[in-house]
């Protein structure tokens, strides 16, 4: 019998903002960071977690954190992982923490934080990475992992049930697909807004000749500034010069690219706001933007106004042009409003907005049932790590289909993690197959010692600079 004994947290800022990584419309001083808790047992079993700020506010949400993660001390390790719907629903049954939520908010990303380490612990304890672990349930054992409270409107456990039996016959052809192939992936890195043209026209360069074919920019600050670097990147990724050697151009009216607005060489353009706008804002800004050919407008008003998203969506609809959402989700109501409306074309999961697998789960199931594709959002230092395991999970067990989707990819901050996500050669993300990775989101030591706000050596060494 192995027993949770006890946690610790760390709060760890990387200095993202003095290269200007991060940046959009909404959010122009950005400093990726790691609410990250460590759960120990009375054994060498250990559950990492995370969720992540930009900054200031990650030591209110490494408070929290603690006391999500002191419910869980004294708690046997193998009663939780027998039933991880009831665990989760455990962790958030306190109704003092409830309270200040309830279900968002700073309370609901530190639930995600620990409920991310529990899972991790679950498949490190099986020697499994987080997807394995996963695709290896049982359709009954996989809805019972899962968050249905506040859902059954939208679907029911047996409605689950019987999605998850109906894909069950290909699950193993699947697998090995992705392993094969890898997961489909887009690019940010190039789409910085504090990025200069010349850095911009650089890394889109990068990104083509590494087999992506998918790329994002961030918009909202000004239109004509968006339209000029729109083209920028549309000259570089609609020009065939700049493919990958023995590389043909993708069919542009290809099914796997169907409604994507992909150019001459099957490059697809998506567009990022960040919650600028109003809704009539959104409507006519990005109407102005058509000529730079976007698949969709991610995040263009506040994210849990439901009914302004339908709004912008039929707007946009007869120009071509969708609409995604669900990185500041902030749970799983919000999604099911989003699908019940009609108000999204894309589903963007967050592996740190949402508490955590259980809820992740629960949003997988609710896309698949209303037919939408789920396009992660991982823009952020861990992030990245995290959502291939769920990219994989949604594929193999779900919905069935990788043809449509595409997974964030940023590269920053990836060498800080003891299994760093990769990208191959196809610009497609490589299937995590480490036994002992869990959730691969453990962090070096080294790394927390350094970067840990305000007292590990990095920022002890920036204060020791001002005051020189």
């Amino acid at each position: 019998m192995v027993k949770i004994t006890g946690f610790e947290t760390h709060d760890v800022r990387f200095p993202t903002s003095l290269t200007g990584d991060g940046t959009d419309a909404m959010n122009t001083d950005c400093d990726y960071s790691s609410a990250y808790v460590a759960l120990f047992t009375d054994s060498e079993l250990v559950g990492y977690g995370m969720t992540f700020t930009i900054g200031r506010g990650n030591d209110i949400v490494c408070a929290a954190i603690k006391e999500v993660a002191s419910r869980l001390v004294g708690k046997d390790t193998e009663e939780l992982f027998s039933d991880m719907g009831k665990t989760w629903d455990f962790m958030m049954a306190d109704p003092q923490l409830r309270w200040i939520g309830p279900e968002k908010g700073v309370i609901h990303i530190a639930s995600g934080a620990v409920n991310n380490a529990v899972w991790d612990m679950y498949a490190r304890s099986r020697r499994k990475p987080l997807w394995k672990l996963v695709v290896d349930f049982t359709p009954e054992e996989l809805v019972r992992s899962a968050a249905f409270r506040y859902i059954s409107d939208a679907i029911t456990k047996e409605e689950a049930l019987a999605m998850l039996k109906e894909k069950e016959a290909g699950k193993k052809e699947r697998e090995a697909k992705v392993l094969e192939l890898g997961y489909p992936a887009y690019v940010t890195s190039a789409g910085w807004l504090g990025y200069s043209d010349e850095k911009v026209a650089r890394l889109t360069k990068e990104a083509v000749s590494g087999g992506f074919n998918h790329f994002k920019m961030k918009v909202g600050a000004d239109q004509a500034d968006d339209i000029r670097r729109g083209k920028l990147i549309r000259s570089i990724i609609d020009d065939p010069q700049y493919l990958p050697a023995g590389s043909q151009p993708r069919d542009p009216n290809g099914e796997d690219l169907r409604g994507k607005n992909a150019g001459p060489t099957g490059a697809v353009l998506m567009i990022d706001a960040n919650q600028v706008w109003d809704v009539q804002q959104a409507i006519d800004y990005v109407k102005g933007l058509e000529e730079i050919k976007p698949w969709f407008i991610e995040e263009p008003t506040a994210p849990d106004d439901i009914l302004g998203h339908a709004a912008i969506r039929k707007a946009l609809k007869p120009h071509g042009i969708g609409v995604a959402t669900g990185e500041h989700a902030h749970n799983r109501m919000v999604f099911k409003q989003l699908l019940q409306a009609d108000a999204i074309d894309v589903v963007q999961i967050d592996s740190c907005r949402l508490a955590g697998v259980s809820e992740v789960i629960s949003v997988l199931l609710m896309a698949a049932k209303f037919g939408v594709p789920v396009c992660p959002h991982a823009g952020g230092v861990g992030l990245c790590e995290y959502v291939i395991h769920l990219s994989l999970i949604d594929y193999i067990c779900i919905s069935g289909t990788m043809e449509r989707n595409v997974l964030e990819f940023v590269d920053h901050l990836h060498e800080h993690f003891v299994t760093p996500c990769s990208i191959n050669a196809r610009g497609r993300y490589n299937v995590p197959v480490n036994p002992d990775e869990g959730y691969s989101i453990e962090m070096y030591k080294s790394s927390i010692a350094e970067y840990e706000w305000p007292n590990g050596t990095y920022w002890q060494g920036r204060r020791a600079e001002k005051a020189d």
